[in-house]
């Protein structure tokens, strides 16, 4: 009995242990202060779309096409959190004038750059503020914390 206890005792814990790592936290609320709080400690005024993605286009870009929501396009990006440590970027140690971006679909994207690179014609550049929900979410993803804020620097080079 004392050995049927103590099994059940640790199929407890462990299914509890297991709920708790599956378990989706809600960043909403949290992410939208440290956005707004990244765009007042730096200065900057961005438009929040009705799902919570902010943009500031510095260059809208050339001409009258603006992708399509499952178009190929090669952007240059530059991806860090708010405090500005970078987590990822095309064309790493390349001059500006050199940067040829990467090419890609964007249904294959995180839903903040299917949203937001769709506001820039080609040759157009800004930034996307990216909540976690319309980024990689609650769990950690290849070095990003789960509940992160991310912000891209974002050239979109054409659409192909």
């Amino acid at each position: 009995m004392k050995q049927l206890l103590t099994a059940l005792l640790a199929l407890t814990l462990f299914v509890s242990c297991s709920k708790d790592k599956d378990e989706v936290k809600d960043y909403t609320a949290q992410n939208e202060q440290e956005i707004k709080d990244y765009l007042a400690k730096n200065n900057l005024t961005a438009t929040r779309t009705d799902s919570g993605l902010y943009y500031i286009i510095n260059e809208p870009g050339e001409g009258e096409d603006f992708p399509e929501p499952n178009a190929n396009v090669t952007v240059v990006y530059k991806g860090y959190f708010t405090n500005g440590n970078v987590f990822d970027e095309s064309d790493k140690d390349v001059d500006e004038a050199d940067k040829k971006g990467v090419a890609f679909g964007l249904s294959q994207v995180i839903q903040g750059w299917k949203e937001g690179i769709r506001l820039f014609k080609p040759g157009g550049k800004g930034v996307l503020l990216v909540p976690a929900y319309l980024g990689y979410g609650s769990r950690d993803y290849n070095g990003i914390p789960g509940g992160s804020v991310l912000v891209f620097d974002i050239t979109l080079k054409s659409i192909n």
